[in-house]
């Protein structure tokens, strides 16, 4: 299970990457809906490291400049890494979201949640990004393992 969600977090940076190198090369061309999107996406994996390893965290729609989102996706992906060599996959993790609100999640179930959220505002980029007539990226698993 652990190689498989490795697996997924590099799909996940590998992707986030294409994204990010598209709007940064398209920067005069996309909107602050786009960079929202990204920074969010971005924010949101650091955001559910940092509550597994109880650390300080992103704000969830912080914007981060342009120029530091390819660090950001690269230390995500060291972090999330991290944390599945680490963790008990099946431990509980106590955590308030940005709300305030208490929960407890399993460790896994909070990694596949910041997976499939990137996987979600990816596709939202993309179609984005097609609307303002720029190619979008092919992002589909399957063409990640092709």
């Amino acid at each position: 299970m652990k190689e498989k969600l490795v697996d997924l977090f590099e799909y996940t940076y590998h992707y986030n990457s294409k994204i990010i190198e598209v709007i940064s090369e398209k920067i005069s061309e996309v909107d602050e809906k786009i960079v929202s999107l990204i920074n969010h996406t971005l924010n949101a994996q650091q955001v559910w490291n940092s509550r597994i390893l109880n650390e300080k965290s992103f704000e969830v729609w912080q914007i981060n400049p342009i120029e530091k989102l390819e660090e950001i996706n690269k230390h995500n992906l060291q972090k999330s890494i991290l944390i599945v060599e680490n963790s008990d996959l099946d431990e509980k993790i106590k955590y308030q979201n940005s709300r305030g609100e208490s929960f407890d999640n399993t460790v896994f179930e909070m990694l596949f949640q910041a997976i499939n959220h990137s996987t979600y505002h990816r596709g939202q980029i993309n179609s984005l990004l097609k609307q303002k007539g720029i190619q979008p990226i092919l992002a589909d698993y399957i063409f990640y393992k092709r």
